[in-house]
Formats: C-alpha cells, structure tokens, sequence
C-alpha cells in the first residue's frame, strides 16, 4: 500500500468520523493528529471556530528523552487535560482523526481520562 493511498484511506475515515462529531461549547472535540514521530491534541469549539487548549509533544521534547512514544502520548493526554481544565473544560468528545483506537491514540485518551476530562 502507497503512502499516499494510506493518507487518502485516513482522511476519508476522518471525514466520515466529522460527520458525526461535533463540537460545541458546552462539549468540545478532542482532536488528535499523529505523524511519524510526534502526536498533537487540541480541543476545538467547532461552533466558534477556535481552539481553546492545545498539547503536542514537541513542547515536552526534554521530558520526554528516553520514552517510547506511547509513553510520550500519556504525557500529551495529560498535558492537553490539564490545559483544558484549566480553561474550565471538563467534557470532551474525542475525535481520533480516523486512526483506530489503539496505541497511541488510545494512551493519550486514556490519559486523558485519568486527568480528569470526561468523554
């Protein structure tokens, strides 16, 4: 399989997933992106069209030396958590971008969970 039939597979997962998930202010979307080697997590109010919280794991580069990138992806969950909870959000839905629940996208969501948002 090509990347680029890999990538279009994805997208079209992801677009069927945004027909069902949105976000609002009272539940925000939970969007996750993961590349190669990074995982990015933001929170969206897709009826205002902004971002409200935000965690990648460039910002924990030095944190995160010597870890797998799952690992790495619990971090994020963490940090993407608190900084939505600090904005006073505490519901999400999570929106996984048309990857499948499992690994990475799972640790970040679990913890995610674990500090605090609920979906």
């Amino acid at each position: 399989m090509t990347l680029v039939k890999q990538k279009f597979d994805r997208t079209h997962r992801h677009a069927r997933v945004r027909k069902k998930v949105q976000g609002s202010a009272e539940r925000p979307r939970l969007c996750v992106f993961r590349s190669l080697n990074h995982i990015y997590a933001q929170v969206i109010d897709d009826s205002a069209g902004c971002t409200l919280a935000s965690a990648s794991s460039l910002l924990i580069l030095e944190q995160a030396k010597g870890k797998n990138k799952t690992q790495v992806a619990e971090m994020v969950g963490t940090l993407v958590a608190q900084n939505a909870l600090a904005a006073q959000i505490d519901k999400v839905v999570l929106d996984r971008g048309g990857y499948q629940f499992h690994g990475r996208i799972k640790a970040l969501a679990e913890a995610a969970r674990a500090a605090g948002l609920a979906f």
